[in-house]
């Protein structure tokens, strides 16, 4: 991918690795040891929007983890996961603007973690937010823009992002 302008040129804005659980107590202070033994950072509790009585939550209940990571600490926890899943990837995992996610069913598939029994068998999700520079425009706080639809990142660029940077393949189901 040779981009003629450096501002169209994509990359890694965030990585988020999520635990979800569905209940809170014991079961979500061993995630977030895990969530802080694999990143080095400090978890943040994401809490139920909605009450279903049929699962027993209730609105505020806190039901999952989460850290955020961004830069060069993104980047290496992506290889990291990307290995876990065999550097492969679905086509259908990315969404209409270039950013994907995927899971692994077991955080002993990741690189250097080995297995601890204090903290048992945990999945998590890994969504990575891919964007151009100059995308802080729809974000900031004063005198707040649109991204025009010719700069918009399509899927197939976040695609070929991917393959070219991390080396990884992508299947069409």
């Amino acid at each position: 991918m040779n981009y003629a302008n450096p501002i169209q040129k994509p990359r890694v804005d965030k990585v988020v690795l999520n635990i979800g659980l569905g209940e809170s107590g014991d079961k979500l202070g061993k995630a977030e040891n895990l969530l802080r033994q694999i990143t080095n950072r400090k978890p943040v509790r994401t809490f139920s929007r909605h009450k279903i009585p049929t699962w027993g939550i209730k609105k505020g209940d806190p039901i999952g983890c989460k850290v955020t990571l961004r830069g060069s600490s993104a980047e290496e926890m992506l290889r990291r996961g990307f290995s876990a899943v065999d550097n492969r990837l679905l086509a259908s995992q990315f969404d209409v603007f270039g950013n994907f996610s995927f899971g692994l069913r077991e955080y002993i598939d990741l690189p250097g973690i080995k297995y601890d029994p204090d903290i048992g068998i945990f999945g998590m999700n890994i969504t990575v937010t891919v964007e151009r520079p100059g995308y802080r425009v729809k974000k900031r706080r004063l005198y707040k823009g649109k991204i025009p639809r010719k700069s918009i990142l399509t899927p197939q660029e976040s695609i070929e992002f991917v393959k070219e940077k991390f080396g990884v393949k992508i299947e069409n189901e």
